[in-house]
């Protein structure tokens, strides 16, 4: 029998035995810190809800005797004043998404298809920009500079369309949940611009290409291969935007007159307040169990805001299987 001999070891083997160590050590070593960063942002996350239990829970518990001695507390139960608080949360963060949704879609779709290179550059630094401003200087814009312009735009909204109940009943000044809702989409504008724009870049170029080749106009190609790729993109987008403005505090405090009312009436100053604003207003001369009843409407935020980015995903999941992403 011939006894078979390995192979001289190299120094090139060696160096390949070597390297591909180093390379599982390495993709070891990185797939632990990935592990435990995403099990840290689950601990994280535990800690705050766990603090917000633990704090608000006097507040929930508190019987009506006890809630009375608070000066500004002005309800039956706790219920019934978070209730209202939930309401006007909502509603301005909605106002603001119905309209920065379409002026951020228009503003990402110019840049990635209809601008020059140079120009599109330009004013993606600048609607990024946007985004680095304070909202402290947003509710300075808006308390000193929106409020004036929106005065006759509002005067003549409710003096024509005054028979619906949306528009009834304008005081000025304009300091309603619509102008909270207008600073608020201009907050939220630069990153649903930012994220929708990066979105509509990714396009396969074949796509677009053989929708052109098909005698398509642009915008064509846009709403049959741009806008359906990017769909799933854009409404991660929307409730990124959404969660901005469901937590802003500064802008909508600066901006609005507060009430704590179930109210449509866009126009009429005193009808709404969001929780974050109020916390704000109240959080100074708060104390004992006024924190309490603050930091459970902190409580309610942060549930709202976990439930919008779970629906938000939710939907995202289902629908980018229909996209064409895939």
């Amino acid at each position: 029998m011939t006894a078979t001999l390995d192979p001289p070891r190299t120094t090139e083997h060696l160096e390949a035995r070597t390297s591909k160590g180093s390379h599982l050590w390495g993709g070891r070593v990185f797939a632990g810190l990935s592990y435990g960063s995403g099990i840290l942002i689950l601990l994280v996350l535990a800690a705050v809800a766990v603090f917000l239990v633990i704090e608000a829970w006097p507040a929930l518990t508190a019987t009506r005797e006890q809630l009375d001695e608070i000066s500004w507390f002005r309800a039956e139960s706790f219920l019934g004043y978070v209730g209202p608080l939930i309401f006007g949360t909502v509603l301005a963060a909605i106002l603001a998404l119905v309209l920065a949704v379409p002026v951020s879609i228009g503003i990402a779709l110019f840049i990635s298809h209809y601008a020059p290179r140079r120009l599109a550059q330009g004013l993606g630094y600048l609607v990024d920009l946007l985004a680095a401003i304070p909202s402290v200087v947003y509710g300075l814009w808006g308390a000193l500079w929106l409020i004036v312009v929106l005065d006759p735009v509002m005067s003549w909204l409710s003096g024509t369309l005054g028979f619906i109940p949306l528009f009834e009943g304008y005081q000025a000044p304009a300091k309603n949940v619509l102008t909270a809702g207008i600073v608020l989409a201009v907050m939220i504008l630069p990153i649903i611009t930012a994220v929708a724009r990066e979105v509509f870049l990714q396009t396969p170029v074949l796509h677009e290409e053989a929708s052109l080749a098909l005698g398509a106009t642009r915008w064509e190609m846009i709403r049959m291969a741009v806008l359906p790729f990017g769909r799933p993109g854009v409404i991660s987008a929307a409730m990124l935007g959404l969660g901005r403005a469901l937590g802003e505090t500064m802008a909508v405090l600066m901006v609005i007159s507060p009430g704590l009312l179930f109210s449509f009436f866009l126009l009429k100053p005193g009808q709404h307040q969001t929780i974050a604003a109020n916390i704000a207003a109240q959080f100074p001369e708060a104390s004992g169990l006024s924190v309490s009843v603050l930091i459970a409407t902190g409580l309610a935020l942060f549930v709202i805001t976990f439930a919008v980015n779970f629906i938000a995903r939710a939907i995202v999941a289902r629908r980018k299987d229909f996209s064409g992403a895939n």
